[in-house]
């Protein structure tokens, strides 16, 4: 895995994007708390060093030689352990899109899961999909090799993964009527609309299901209630707009609080600091 780091260390830019299409790499030198974020849907393999996630009771680390899907996009924190600017943490991602999926499911003619998987998961890579990866990294010293060969790459790439381990999951995100699309319009819905109150039959029916099944479903995918994604993703919301505002009770509001004191009670309970403190210290911008 030598090459690889190598490779990524290289390549990796402040903002991880590379100059091929769907490929992000990153490299970090400090862990830190937990930072919250949202996963989008990738596939994420570690080079080097290791990284914890947590996604509502579930807590996943994975390190070098491991990869992660996500399959759905979902509100996580997360940090790096045991990284420094002499063993920084190196990583490469591959947004998964369900046009690509769906693809190579219908022309194999793969099987089809009736149970919902959950919405992040990790697997050792096998020896060929590590060497797939190497490849594509390989491919970023060469711009003129890679407009021709990435695409192929890629395809290899997300073909190991989906006959891999954690196959189910990704080959649902390709199939239009499997429960994880289902959850996938109710997450989108809820992430759209996360300011407004809503009965979860209202959100079931968005999904298309009924509404024991959407609950069940939606738990197995995310490992929080509908009502407890929402609250992730507000707070979130919140910490973001409080980097550049003062205005705590303005903020509570325009994430969909009415309660300026709950706000406050479940943002400490969810950073570990109070929102007022996090206005006064967060850089903001001087324009």
């Amino acid at each position: 895995m030598d090459e690889l780091r190598a490779l990524l260390a290289k390549h990796a830019r402040p903002d991880l994007t590379t100059p091929i299409e769907d490929v992000l790499v990153s490299r970090t030198t400090a862990g830190g708390p937990p930072v919250p974020s949202m996963t989008g849907t990738i596939l994420a393999f570690v080079a080097q060093g290791r990284k914890r996630i947590a996604l509502g009771d579930r807590v996943h680390d994975y390190r070098a030689g491991q990869y992660l899907v996500a399959s759905v996009d979902l509100p996580i924190t997360g940090n790096y352990v045991d990284v420094s600017p002499a063993e920084p943490a190196l990583g490469i991602g591959l947004v998964l899109r369900p046009d690509q999926v769906a693809e190579l499911v219908l022309r194999n003619d793969l099987p089809r899961e009736t149970r919902t998987p959950e919405g992040l998961a990790v697997s050792d890579a096998t020896p060929e999909l590590a060497d797939a990866v190497t490849r594509l990294a390989r491919l970023l010293d060469s711009p003129r090799d890679a407009r021709a060969l990435a695409p192929l790459v890629k395809q290899e790439i997300l073909w190991r993964v989906m006959t891999g381990e954690q196959g189910a999951a990704v080959r649902q995100l390709g199939v239009r009527d499997s429960g994880l699309s289902h959850i996938s319009r109710a997450v989108r819905w809820i992430r759209e609309n996360y300011a407004e109150s809503f009965k979860v039959e209202n959100v079931a029916r968005v999904a298309g299901m009924s509404e024991s099944a959407f609950y069940r479903n939606f738990q197995a995918v995310t490992a929080m209630s509908p009502i407890q994604f929402q609250k992730q993703i507000r707070l979130q919301e919140a910490r973001l707009l409080l980097a550049t505002s003062r205005d705590v009770t303005g903020v509570s509001h325009r994430v969909g609080y009415d309660s300026p004191s709950q706000f406050s009670r479940e943002y400490r309970r969810q950073f570990g600091t109070t929102p007022s403190r996090d206005a006064t210290l967060r850089p903001r911008s001087v324009l």
